[in-house]
């Protein structure tokens, strides 16, 4: 079944994320303050209105004692006139219930138990087909020789309440839409300017060529430090890994031009050879060049491979000393055959390790062949030993040739280099320190009296 490709997803810009970010709490905010001014209006409302009635009833109640219940002040009439909300009703009774002034037909208020007669009382109501609050307030007077309660009350439209609630709100939501939107501005500019110096390493970055890598020296602020930091470590690694990579590449054109142009040599010797006997020795001078050649190419190529080779990416496991007991197997008839003594010791049982098994093998393969093909014209023995402890596993290979001292392991494991100049391509234990070094390993020049000794250690794998 055919995969459909993967949709590409665009990332906002950090611009809008952090304006996001600073623009959602605020939001949210203004909600939460915009519902509290709704109610504190609404409640402000409540009381500034119900205190208007409170003062409208107590006036009219005081001009009705003070006329002897005939008329109600001109001040009085203006505070009714002038009050807040709207228009302001009322109806005033004397003592027993001898209507004094107002309006004729009061609302009525609804039926309440055990409730104090000379408490002002507050209520709901509908007159003339309207919602309207509505306050009653009852008071002991006396006129003219005549004692008793009289009743005043004043109500006031419910709408023209909610009018200035409306107004109230409608001022708030200006103020806090005004704050906001200053905020919002301020931010999204602001956010812009902040970023200023970022979009100006950008534009600094995008100008350079693919062949600048030098470090970054733009003055940037202290949160983007880490990032030109990161980026000039970057820069310097990709700096190095390319000018090693020409160096070797470099190198292995000119490692591959000697065995070519022997081959070519022999080639055209082959051709001109003037008799069957020289044919044949053209041959295997040809056959030897051409080895010679494929050796090189074999090993610059395991070089390139483990330049792509991460730690993290082993999975194998496997028994290095059965490993070791196998390579020392297949190359013993020949050390034996050149007159070589050639030794092994290595324990019976497994020791696992973790990595890269191909690797491991050439690397071993690569010591013993380093020993065999440098010991010299001395070299009469070769012993592989294979030790594990302290979690560690550890193969060394001991000749008594030409000998190797520590002091030149520049020389012996770098690349194409030689302590004595001979045939070889000088990458063999390049090769074994590259693929250690991956595995987490060491490799060692050991000191010795005769001879050369090295070692590889490894880590042990642990158990399943």
């Amino acid at each position: 079944m055919k995969r459909s490709p993967p949709i590409a997803v665009k990332r906002i810009s950090l611009r809008l994320r952090l304006f996001i970010l600073i623009l959602v709490p605020l939001l949210v905010m203004a909600a939460i303050l915009g519902f509290w001014r709704i109610n504190a209006a609404q409640n402000t409302a409540e009381e500034l209105f119900d205190r208007s009635l409170l003062a409208a009833a107590l006036a009219i109640s005081r001009d009705v004692i003070l006329s002897d219940g005939d008329a109600i002040l001109p001040s009085t009439r203006d505070l009714i006139r002038d009050a807040s909300g709207g228009e302001v009703f009322y109806h005033a009774t004397g003592p027993g219930g001898i209507y004094v002034t107002g309006y004729a037909y009061p609302p009525v208020e609804p039926k309440r138990a055990n409730v104090d007669l000379y408490e002002p009382s507050f209520f709901e109501a509908t007159y003339r087909d309207e919602k309207v609050r509505v306050l009653r307030v009852t008071e002991r007077i006396t006129i003219e020789n005549l004692t008793g309660d009289a009743t005043v009350t004043v109500w006031q439209r419910i709408a023209d309440r909610a009018e200035f609630v409306r107004l109230l709100v409608v001022r708030a939501a200006a103020l806090i839409g005004g704050l906001l939107t200053t905020l919002i501005l301020v931010v999204w500019f602001g956010v812009k300017l902040g970023l200023r110096p970022l979009t100006e390493l950008q534009d600094a970055i995008s100008i350079r060529s693919p062949d600048d890598l030098s470090r970054i020296k733009r003055a940037v602020p202290a949160e983007a430090r880490g990032i030109v930091q990161t980026l000039n470590h970057l820069f310097g690694q990709v700096d190095r890994s390319m000018e090693a990579h020409q160096a070797f590449i470099s190198d292995a054109a000119h490692q591959l031009r000697n065995p070519a142009a022997a081959v070519q040599s022999m080639a055209e010797a082959l051709r001109d050879a003037p008799t069957e006997e020289d044919r044949k020795k053209r041959t295997e001078e040809m056959v030897v060049a051409a080895q010679a050649s494929a050796r090189v190419a074999n090993q610059l190529l395991s070089l390139d491979r483990l330049r792509h080779l991460s730690p993290e990416g082993y999975v194998t496991r496997f028994d290095l000393a059965a490993d070791v007991r196998q390579i020392c197997a297949d190359t013993a008839p020949a050390a034996l055959s050149r007159g070589i003594d050639f030794e092994l010791d290595a324990p019976g049982d497994s020791i696992w390790v973790h990595g890269d098994q191909l690797f491991l093998r050439e690397a071993v393969k690569n010591l013993i062949d380093n020993a065999l093909k440098h010991g010299g014209s001395g070299l009469g023995k070769v012993s592989v030993t294979v030790t594990a402890d302290d979690g560690q596993v550890r193969v060394t290979v001991v000749d008594d040739g030409a000998g190797l001292s520590p002091d030149d392991r520049d020389l012996a494991i770098g690349r194409f280099t030689q302590v004595v100049p001979n045939d070889g391509s000088g990458l063999g234990l390049a090769i074994v320190a590259s693929v250690i070094e991956r595995h987490n390993g060491t490799l060692t020049i050991d000191e010795v009296a005769k001879g050369a000794s090295l070692t590889i250690s490894l880590p042990i794998a642990t158990p399943k």
